[in-house]
């Protein structure tokens, strides 16, 4: 039961700051392409808006289970390339903040690495994922 309940909370923290992520997106997209302009990437509105929707398909894998290895894969290199291109060593003289959140994306990135070779666990999960087998996959 607290395995269940170890997993079932990871899950639902993985979902709530991809969920949060997104909502700021969507609440306020032209401040989220004028962040990612100003990091020096081209079409930022459109980047923006393609974050957002990786986002909430991030959130869909991890509540429902469905391809959870592969959304975790995913998210751990997009939460790195967040920290390198939003959070790394440039940003670090200009406000030492910088350096504490570009450290936290490496605690998320871990978390998120655990998740994907551990799987979604045993409850509340759609059985779709490619890379996670399972119990079934061991008594078969």
């Amino acid at each position: 039961m607290g395995r269940t309940a170890a997993i079932l909370t990871a899950r639902l923290i993985f979902a709530g700051v991809f969920a949060m992520a997104a909502t700021f997106k969507f609440a306020g997209m032209a401040n989220t392409a004028a962040y990612i302009a100003a990091a020096g990437f081209p079409v930022p509105l459109l980047l923006a808006w393609l974050a957002a929707i990786f986002e909430v398909a991030l959130v869909l894998a991890f509540l429902s289970g469905a391809f959870f290895s592969e959304a975790a894969l995913l998210a751990a290199a997009y939460v790195i390339f967040l920290a390198l291109s939003f959070h790394g060593p440039s940003h670090w003289q200009a406000n030492q903040a910088e350096f504490g959140f570009f450290v936290d994306h490496f605690t998320f990135f871990a978390g998120l690495l655990y998740a994907a070779v551990h799987g979604p666990g045993e409850r509340l999960t759609l059985r779709q994922g490619t890379l996670w087998k399972g119990s079934e996959a061991s008594t078969n």
